[in-house]
């Protein structure tokens, strides 16, 4: 096995270009022998620019595959909020890529009162992709957003500020949704947000990750489990030490790797969004609890890998 290369949290990742990797958002999935990622290119700050695509077989080292996604028309015109980018394979073999649309912007931020979830579609995991449609699902607000896949079926995890966290099944296209879940409301504890959720299954339970509603600014991020994807779903709890703001980041994804798993997180920088750092952690569920530490550096081998 090849030497894995040193993540170290609070940085940026540089490409084999010598680039910054524009590694913001992210999705993440395994395929064959490499991870690939899809990032939200900010070199544009908040406007769209591209949905970047990259590969590694360490997490650490970082090959650029291309712009799976490019500026287009409509909902991806270079004015626009594009976030979030989240890759499935369908069972047919396809890959369709879920995003967060909003906008235009009207000055410093968009006012995110359009609030739907985008779809695109691909042969290749690096695209190039066609952007396809969106939709407010089943008439709902959708801004940030997740998914998770499990026996072939698809699944959309979207923050819905007036109603709360909704678990939305996909059709079977992908492309757009069919049915709610379960909705994850905000009437326990209001402070609690719904922001950038993802979600795992571990020893027949999920897990449920998300952050607080307080814009770049950072927070306690949280998370929930239940037996099932209906719930019944646990009270909330801090995913890291409480008062550290979850080591000053926002989650974006947790994934498995290894015999554990790797919080992905991002530490905005709104005045220079396309140099903000990762924050990259290796995360551990034992005894339905959930166990982040903090690393100055360390590789994917400590999880197995």
């Amino acid at each position: 096995m090849a030497e894995r290369g040193t993540i170290a949290p609070g940085r940026v990742f540089v490409d084999d270009r010598g680039r910054t990797a524009q590694l913001h958002g992210i999705g993440l999935q395994r395929i064959g022998d490499r991870w690939f990622a899809w990032g939200e290119d900010k070199t544009a700050g908040d406007r769209f620019t591209a949905v970047a695509c990259y590969s590694s077989d360490d997490l650490a080292r970082w090959r650029y595959e291309g712009d799976a996604l490019t500026v287009g028309d409509g909902d991806i015109a270079a004015d626009r909020v594009v976030e979030r980018p989240k890759v499935l394979q369908r069972p047919d073999g396809r890959w369709v890529m879920l995003l967060h649309v909003d906008g235009p912007v009207e000055g410093e931020r968009g006012d995110y009162a359009y609030a739907r979830v985008g779809f695109a579609i691909g042969d290749r995991p690096e695209g190039p992709f066609t952007y396809v449609r969106s939709e407010r699902p089943l008439g709902n607000l959708s801004r940030d957003i997740g998914v998770f896949q499990e026996d072939g079926v698809g699944y959309l995890l979207s923050e819905d500020r007036d109603h709360g966290l909704h678990i939305y099944r996909l059709r079977e296209d992908h492309l757009g949704v069919e049915s709610v879940v379960a909705t994850l409301l905000q009437q326990a504890n209001p402070a609690i947000g719904y922001e950038s959720p993802t979600l795992v299954e571990h020893a027949g339970r999920y897990f449920l990750f998300g952050s607080d509603l307080t814009g770049w600014g950072m927070n306690d991020n949280m998370y929930t489990s239940a037996p099932a994807l209906e719930g019944p779903w646990d009270p909330w709890r801090a995913i890291a030490p409480v008062g550290t703001h979850t080591f000053e980041s926002q989650v974006s994804v947790v994934a498995p790797v290894g015999d554990g798993y790797v919080y992905i997180g991002d530490r905005w920088d709104p005045s220079h969004l396309a140099e903000s750092p990762a924050v990259w952690l290796p995360l551990r569920i034992r005894d339905g609890r959930v166990q982040l530490q903090w690393r100055d550096e360390w590789t994917i081998a400590e999880l197995g890998a």
